[in-house]
This record gives structure tokens, C-alpha cells and sequence, in this order.
């Protein structure tokens, strides 16, 4: 009967013996079993997201030539467009140059882009985080920003062989510098736990007092320059309300974050020309 008592604890015997051998491994060693598992990890996820473009590749094929022949004038209409505004873009870019020049202001950093397809998602309420099918391969550094129409992704924090690991804005661990559109002042824009339902929201703390927001006229948050992660200027969400922070100085509030950012397909990720040494984008 002793025994059959003690039988119930042997779970617990194992895993207190687990989590104790574990804090003891040298922590050099934590980072290799680490990095071990997530390169093994990798092939099936990049296998599984081929055999699903291979899906849709056959899927497509079952439409008919008419609802190809459609596709491709929409296709072939928005081409002209986005090559209209690229030549535009080039000429603005041209007179900024000029403009530079002639005010003698400092360079700006200059980014490349390159476009990764999102292979798997890990969304919970206290980690969000993306897997990219780009990785070393594709020279994609430690801490470079990823974007997508929409506006700001989140940041880049560990780079495989082939994939990487995006942690997304509305990550209770991400945290950037940020504004207001229109407002130069600095404040600060923070990830917090998800409810699992509903659309990704964050917090914006640092907020001037003389800033009002409602409904009817939100704010919007935008990147700045200050940490040099980010170009300024890219949406991060709107800002609905504001009321007094903790210290009563400055004031916080919720920012609503676009609702395509879970279901993203594909991002861009920032690939910095002339990178230069930053270890956080936290003011």
C-alpha cells in the first residue's frame, strides 16, 4: 500500500530531477541544445510550406482560361499602376537627394528589401511570434525590422540556416520608440498580453499631456528614427484614447493594430546597406 503511494510521486521525482540537471547545464550549452532543436525543427516547416504552394499551385490550374484571361488584365492594370508610382517615387527620391545636397544634411540609412513568405505562426497570449522561409541564406541579420503594407511587423529575433524568428508588435517583450503623426515628440510603444479573441491591440505610454484623442478623430502612431531600427514614418496603429500614466505627467493609452497582422502571408525585411551597431530600438 506504501508503495502504491509513492508510485503517484514519481512524475514529480522525474520532473524535479529534469528542471534541477537543467539549471545546472552551462548556459552554453542551453544555447546549442537550443539553436539544435530549432535548425531541426526547420526542414519540416519549410517542406510543409512548399507542398502548400504546391497546393494552390494545382488549385489555381482548375480555373478556366476566362478567369485567367481576367486575372491577368487585373494583374497587368495594377502593374501599370505600381510602375507609374515607382518612376514618381524615383523622381522624389531624386529631388530629396538634390535637396540634401544643396542643405548639406547627413545621410539616411538605406534599406534592401527582401521579401519572405510567413511558413507558421506561434501566437498565444504571452509570446507572438512568425517563422520566415528566409534565413543565413538570404543574409537576413539578428534585429532587422520587418514590414508589410500595412505598416511595422516587428523585429527579427533569431536567424536558422533557412528560417527566422519574428517577434511581432503585439509581443508582450517588443518595445520601440514611436510619435505621433505630426508631432515630433517622442514616446513609447509596447507590446502587452493578447486576449486570444478579437483584433491585436498594444500601448503607447509617454504621451504629452496637450495630446487628445477619440474615436472620431484617433491618432496615429508612426515609427521615428531614434534607434535607427525602423525608417520613420511607418504606421504602428491608432490611438483612440489617452488618459493619465502612472507618474500623472504623461499620459497612456491602447493603440489598435491592424487585424491583417495574424494573418500575414508574406513581409518584408529591412536589410539595413550600411548597418551600423544598435542592440535595442527601447529609448
Amino acid at each position: 500500500m506504501a508503495n502504491r503511494r509513492l508510485d503517484k510521486f514519481k512524475p514529480l521525482v522525474a520532473l524535479g530531477v529534469f528542471l534541477v540537471a537543467w539549471w545546472v547545464v552551462p548556459i552554453g550549452v542551453k544555447a546549442f541544445l537550443k539553436a539544435s532543436f530549432s535548425e531541426f525543427q526547420a526542414p519540416a516547416w519549410v517542406a510543409s510550406s512548399y507542398l502548400e504552394d504546391l497546393e494552390g499551385f494545382w488549385a489555381r490550374r482548375m480555373h478556366s482560361k476566362r478567369e485567367l484571361e481576367l486575372a491577368g488584365q487585373e494583374i497587368a492594370r495594377a502593374k501599370s499602376y505600381y510602375q507609374f508610382n515607382a518612376q514618381r517615387a524615383e523622381t522624389l527620391q531624386a529631388e530629396i537627394r538634390r535637396l540634401e545636397a544643396i542643405l548639406d544634411l547627413p545621410s539616411r540609412r538605406e534599406y534592401r528589401y527582401e521579401v519572405a513568405r510567413v511558413i507558421r505562426r506561434d501566437l498565444s497570449a504571452w509570446w507572438q511570434h512568425l517563422i520566415l522561409r528566409k534565413g543565413r541564406d538570404y543574409d537576413i541579420p539578428n534585429g532587422a525590422a520587418v514590414v508589410f503594407s500595412g505598416g511595422v511587423v516587428g523585429r527579427v529575433v533569431e536567424v536558422n540556416a533557412f528560417t527566422s524568428r519574428v517577434e511581432l508588435i503585439s509581443s508582450p517583450n517588443f518595445r520601440m520608440a514611436a510619435q505621433f503623426e505630426g508631432d515630433p515628440r517622442p514616446v513609447v510603444y509596447e507590446g502587452v498580453p493578447q486576449s486570444g479573441f478579437g483584433d491585436p491591440v498594444g500601448r503607447v505610454s509617454d504621451a504629452p499631456q496637450d495630446l487628445m484623442a477619440n474615436s472620431n478623430d484617433p491618432l496615429q502612431l508612426v515609427s521615428t528614427h531614434l534607434g535607427g531600427t525602423f525608417p520613420p514614418g511607418l504606421s504602428i496603429g491608432e490611438v483612440v484614447w489617452l488618459e493619465p500614466g502612472s507618474t500623472g505627467i504623461f499620459q497612456a493609452g491602447e493603440v489598435a493594430l491592424d487585424p491583417d497582422l495574424l494573418s500575414l502571408h508574406e513581409v518584408a525585411v529591412l536589410i539595413p546597406l550600411n548597418p551600423i551597431e544598435i542592440e535595442s530600438d527601447a529609448p
